[in-house]
């Protein structure tokens, strides 16, 4: 029955790998492309809005592939173990560094005088959702420490 549910939430993992690369190789860079004929006072930050974007999908991609480990060892029956908890600190590490780039991000668009609504909006709505994607993995961390520790108490009175 589990071995069902951890497919499934396989399948999506990585279908949300490969939108995102599909939108990061052919819908992000006529986005920039066409952003940058429309204001061309900005067209000089194309390139590096750019690089700061697939920066970001370092990080990204590295979360999804321990999301990947993380439901293996679900599947494998190992989700109270030390290696469950590596994959989740890695997750919120992971979104805590996207968080930090988008931060830098806007801030030198703030001191380049680019700071366009839009692009606030676009950010904002990334740094929420990856704060609640650190703010759970954080808190099934700490949740999996407890239980291991719990279950580590038990193995030992018995």
């Amino acid at each position: 029955m589990i071995r069902g549910k951890t497919i499934f939430l396989k399948i999506a993992v990585v279908v949300i790998g490969m939108v995102a690369l599909v939108l990061f190789i052919f819908w992000l860079p006529g986005l920039a492309r066409s952003t940058a004929e429309m204001n061309p006072d900005y067209a000089y930050l194309r390139y590096p809005v750019l690089a700061g974007v697939y920066i970001s999908a370092i990080p990204f991609y590295f979360a999804l592939y321990q999301a990947l480990k993380l439901l293996h060892y679900i599947e494998n029956n190992n989700a109270f173990s030390e290696h469950a908890i590596a994959s989740l600190k890695s997750i919120k590490y992971c979104a805590v560094a996207i968080i930090l780039l988008y931060a830098v991000g806007f801030a030198l668009l703030r001191f380049q005088i680019a700071f366009h609504y839009s692009i606030a909006i676009i950010g904002a709505i990334v740094i929420f959702a990856t704060s609640a994607v650190a703010v759970f993995a954080a808190v099934l961390q700490e949740l999996l420490t407890n239980a291991l520790e719990i279950k580590s108490e038990n193995d030992l009175t018995v």
